[in-house]
């Protein structure tokens, strides 16, 4: 089977390689699936540079344990390892290896890929497999953080930093869907795609500093983090939920990881700061999936690339000016 071989960190055209290699075969729990397409999320880059160098304690000092990434996907049940599961061959699934995929030989920028079976749904109906690949990360990260995270309802003010990307798109049409007032943090060209997608107000964040505004807000999801913890709770309304979403700058050697630090002290003397810790199971997939189904939620891709072109791929997520997720068509 073709895949995207990393063989050191670097530049994705630089690091990454289309192989033939053999296909692997599922074990107890697992299926075997034909992917279809996949996405462009921040584990990938971050692993493809190996930046913030402090990761590679977790990844692989001088190469990546795992040589193919990608986590998400969109695709065919081929076979499974597992008699208990309720998944067959020829069902159109989708979902992710999540974490295990970090050190594991498997990713999804290949023909075939081994899932787990509990981290996989039936594909939503009406969906391409571009657009279901697309929604997997960004759509459970964006119903975690508004859902189960800040339990937003009718009429909190949620403010969304980094509006239009990945994340950032889902996140303004499920704030909109659970009722909230939504503003949406982007540059000035992207203001009518977030304001199609729910956000009642929009702030140009080159020109305008939205910790500085008299606005308070009850939750913050900042998909940025390009102001300190310190600063960006002040936009906080009384009692109000800080949910920093981002590394930060990764030219920095330890990147945004100082001012995630300094949020959890302040989380315990002067402000409520949660983390997003995004949760990919079978219920949740299949809470995401109806929302995509009833069109609460539309995944918004800028681009969808072919298999042979990932490193194109991955370059263009480094430049942080996606509208929306990037799919990878397999």
């Amino acid at each position: 089977m073709r895949a995207i071989i990393q063989t050191r960190y670097g530049h994705p055209h630089h690091v990454l390689t289309l192989t033939d290699i053999p296909r692997p075969a599922p074990g107890p729990g697992e299926a075997l699936i034909r992917v279809h397409a996949s996405s462009v999320n921040t584990p990938d880059w971050l692993t493809v540079t190996g930046t913030p160098r402090i990761l590679r304690l977790k990844s692989g000092l001088r190469r990546p344990t795992g040589r193919i990434r990608g986590t998400d996907l969109a695709g065919t049940v081929e076979t499974t390892g597992d008699t208990t599961t309720d998944l067959q061959p020829g069902d159109e699934v989708y979902g992710s290896l999540w974490t295990s995929a970090l050190n594991s030989p498997h990713g999804t920028f290949a023909e075939y890929t081994i899932a787990r079976t509990t981290n996989l749904a039936r594909k939503p109906t009406g969906l391409t497999h571009e657009q279901a690949a697309a929604s997997v990360m960004s759509g459970l990260t964006a119903l975690t953080a508004m859902r189960d995270t800040a339990h937003v309802t009718t009429g909190t003010r949620v403010l969304i930093n980094g509006a239009s990307g990945g994340v950032g798109t889902f996140a303004v049409q499920l704030a909109r869907h659970l009722g909230a007032h939504v503003t949406a943090v982007c540059g000035e060209h992207n203001h009518d795609l977030v304001t199609t997608l729910g956000a009642d107000e929009t702030i140009d964040y080159t020109e305008e500093d939205f910790t500085t505004h008299h606005a308070r807000y009850d939750v913050i999801l900042d998909n940025v983090l390009n102001h300190p913890p310190t600063r960006t709770i002040r936009a906080l309304a009384p009692g109000g939920i800080l949910m920093p979403n981002s590394i930060g700058d990764t030219t920095k050697p330890f990147a945004g990881l100082p001012r995630i630090a300094r949020a959890q002290l302040i989380r315990r003397s002067r402000a409520d700061i949660r983390p997003v810790n995004t949760v990919c199971d079978r219920a949740h997939l299949d809470d995401l999936s109806a929302l995509l189904t009833s069109g609460a939620l539309t995944p918004v891709i800028d681009t969808a690339y072919p298999l042979e072109q990932t490193p194109a791929a991955i370059a263009h997520m480094l430049t942080h000016r996606a509208r929306g997720n990037i799919a990878i068509t397999i």
